[in-house]
C-alpha cells in the first residue's frame, strides 16, 4: 500500500483454535468455515496439522482443494515426514502453505527436544530447505520464542531466512510475555537480523495471561506484519488473539497504526456465530466486537447518549462488524428517553407528560422485579 503497509491476518481457527479441547471439527465443517473466512477476506487460513491424523490430512486437502482467494496453510514439525504430508495435502491449493516449526527456547531444547542449540539451527535449515523445494511459500516459526534467547533467535532465524522462509513467525507460545517486553523483541530482531528485510516478521500471541491482543498489536507497532489469531479467541489453553479484536482495533484506531487490513468487517459477527455453533463453544455476551452485549445499553445516561448522538458511547457501529444494529436494553437502570423511544418503536405514542411519567414509574416497578422485560411486558403497562 502506498502510504500504510498491508497487515497480512492468519487464521488459525482450524488448527489452533481446533486444539482447544472439545472443538475438533470435521472436515465438511472446516470446509464451510474456512469459506466463511475467505468471504471476510483473510489472507491465509491454516487448515490444520496434515499429519495429526487421516482426517486432519483429508480435512487440509479438502479446504486447500476448494478455497481460491486465501492462502491455505498445513503446519508441520521441523521433521521431513510431517512436511511431506503438507506439501502433499496442499498440492491442490491455488495459493499453498508449508509452516514448519522447532522451539528455540533452552527449557524446550533441552527436556522436550534433547538437543544442542546448533543441532536445532542444523534441524531448522534442512527442514526450511526441504519444505521450499515442495511449496514457494515457507513460514518457520520459534516455538516458545516468547522465552527463547534473543542473541540464539537472531542467529537461527538469519540462517532459516537464507534457506528459504519468506514469513518468520515469533510465537509466545505460553502467553507469557508482556507488551513491552514483546514488542522490543520484535523490535530486536528486525533490527539485529543482517536479512530481516527478506522476510515477513509474524506473531502469534496466547493468552494465558489475558495479554494476547495487546502483545500483537504492541509487535504490530514496532515491525510484525503478520498476525496469526483465531474467530473468539479460540485455542490452546486461554485461546489465541482474537480475530476481531486485532482487526476492529486496526480499524478504530487509523491514527495510531501504520497498517491496514482487507479483512471485510461485515461478515465478522457472522463467522463468529458460525464457529461459536459448529464447536459448541459459546461466546461470553460481554466479549468485544462478537458478544450479545458489545452494542448493547442498559444504564439511562449511556442511552440517552447514545440516542442523542451514537458516537458519546460507541466508537464502532454495530452494522461494520455485522449485526443489525445496536441494542437498547430495558431493565432497572434504563432512562426515560429510551423507554419512550423504544414504545414509539412499539408503536405508542404519549398524548401528556403526565402520562409517560406515570408509565414510566410502572416500569421501574416492574424492572425492580423482573429481570427480562419484554415488548409484551412493557405493552400491558401502557393498557392498564
Amino acid at each position: 500500500m502506498s502510504q500504510k503497509d498491508k497487515l497480512v491476518i492468519f487464521d488459525t481457527t482450524l488448527r489452533d483454535g481446533e486444539q482447544s479441547p472439545g472443538a475438533s471439527m470435521d472436515k465438511e465443517e472446516k470446509l464451510e468455515i474456512a469459506k466463511q473466512l475467505e468471504l471476510m477476506k483473510v489472507d491465509v487460513i491454516e487448515a490444520g496439522f496434515a499429519i495429526a491424523s487421516p482426517g486432519d490430512f483429508e480435512a487440509v486437502k479438502l479446504v486447500a482443494d476448494n478455497i481460491k482467494d486465501s492462502t491455505i496453510c498445513s503446519l508441520s514439525r521441523a521433521m521431513e515426514k510431517d512436511i511431506q504430508a503438507a506439501g502433499d495435502a496442499l498440492k491442490g491449493a491455488n495459493s499453498g502453505r508449508i509452516h514448519t516449526f522447532i522451539a528455540t527456547s533452552p527449557l524446550h531444547m533441552k527436556h522436550k527436544l534433547q538437543m544442542e542449540p546448533e543441532q536445532v539451527i542444523e534441524h531448522a535449515v534442512r527442514s526450511v530447505k526441504f519444505a521450499r523445494g515442495l511449496c514457494d511459500d515457507v513460514e518457520f516459526s520459534c516455538e516458545d520464542a516468547g522465552r527463547s534467547d534473543l542473541d540464539f533467535m537472531c542467529k537461527i532465524i538469519e540462517q532459516v531466512i537464507n534457506a528459504g522462509a519468506r514469513t518468520i513467525n515469533i510465537p509466545d507460545t505460553v502467553g507469557y510475555n508482556l507488551p513491552d517486553q514483546y514488542a522490543n523483541t520484535i523490535e530486536q530482531l528486525i533490527q539485529r537480523i543482517p536479512n530481516s528485510d527478506k522476510a515477513i516478521f509474524s506473531v502469534h500471541c496466547h493468552n494465558d495471561l489475558g495479554l494476547a491482543v495487546a502483545n500483537s498489536l504492541a509487535a504490530v507497532q514496532k515491525g510484525a506484519r503478520q498476525v496469526e489469531c483465531t474467530i473468539n479467541g479460540l485455542g490452546e489453553r486461554a485461546g489465541n488473539a482474537s480475530l476481531e479484536e486485532v482487526v476492529m482495533a486496526i480499524k478504530t484506531r487509523p491514527d495510531y497504526f501504520d497498517v491496514e487490513v482487507d479483512i471485510d468487517t461485515r461478515h465478522i459477527v457472522p463467522t463468529s456465530q458460525l464457529v461459536s455453533k459448529i464447536t459448541g463453544f459459546a461466546v461470553q455476551p460481554n466479549k468485544a466486537i462478537v458478544g450479545d452485549n458489545a452494542f448493547a445499553h442498559e444504564s439511562g445516561i449511556h442511552q440517552d447518549g447514545v440516542l442523542k448522538h451514537r458516537e458519546t458511547y460507541e466508537i464502532m457501529r454495530a452494522e461494520d462488524v455485522g449485526w443489525a444494529n445496536n441494542r437498547m436494553v430495558l431493565g432497572k437502570h434504563s432512562g426515560r428517553n429510551a423507554f419512550k423511544s423504544h414504545l414509539a418503536q412499539l408503536g405508542v405514542q404519549f398524548d401528556n407528560s403526565d402520562d409517560l411519567h406515570d408509565a414510566f414509574v410502572a416500569f421501574k416497578k416492574l424492572a425492580d422485579q423482573k429481570h427480562d422485560i419484554l415488548d409484551e411486558d412493557l405493552l400491558s403497562l401502557i393498557k392498564r
